[in-house]
């Protein structure tokens, strides 16, 4: 479970250790500042993204694709602990059940706000999705540009990293993967 006082007695070492004053006054407060936000943005290790794609509309036929493109996030390099971040596009074709478009930001939403790879947050959301949706077939695609390859190590301003996972019928199907990445790629805004 999630523990302030843990991080707050964790980031005044890291400040004595880099050889600054925890009680100067603009560092004063910075523990229970990063306590804050460390809470906020790694919500996603306590809440399940599964819970929204439980319910959806099954009167609906619809059996042609479905794209959620640019949906934006932010997520910490596990290696570094440092930010990546940029969009994400998912597209499925359903079956059972047609979810609201809104239940798809909100699992990206979810899977990103924890320390992780991209690659492995990638599998996770066609996962989630092609399993609790149970469509013909889904496929992720998200570009990220990571801070640790910014502001350290080899120091590269504008690098995307760029991961997909298909499932079902985007993987079987050559024209169904081409129709998906044709259509996340048109009309695409730089972020």
């Amino acid at each position: 479970m999630f523990d302030k006082d843990k991080i707050k007695k964790a980031v005044e070492m890291i400040i004595e250790a880099i050889g600054e004053d925890k009680n100067r006054e603009g560092l004063r407060e910075t523990p229970e500042r990063i306590a804050d936000m460390y809470e906020e943005i790694f919500k996603g290790l306590y809440e399940n993204p599964r819970e929204h794609l439980k319910n959806g509309f099954v009167e609906e036929k619809h059996h042609e694709m479905v794209i959620l493109r640019n949906i934006s996030f932010f997520s910490m390099c596990e290696h570094h602990f440092l930010p990546f971040f940029g969009k994400a596009h998912v597209g499925y074709i359903p079956s059972k059940k047609l979810v609201g478009i809104s239940k798809i930001a909100r699992v990206v939403d979810i899977v990103s706000r924890k320390p992780q790879l991209q690659e492995r947050m990638t599998s996770e959301i066609a996962d989630i999705i092609y399993k609790e949706v149970q469509p013909l077939g889904v496929g992720v695609v998200i570009e990220a540009e990571h801070l640790c390859m910014v502001m350290r190590g080899v120091k590269k301003m504008g690098s995307l990293i760029v991961t997909s996972a298909i499932r079902g019928g985007f993987e079987k199907y050559a024209s169904t993967r081409s129709e998906f990445l044709m259509l996340i790629s048109k009309g695409k805004n730089e972020f």
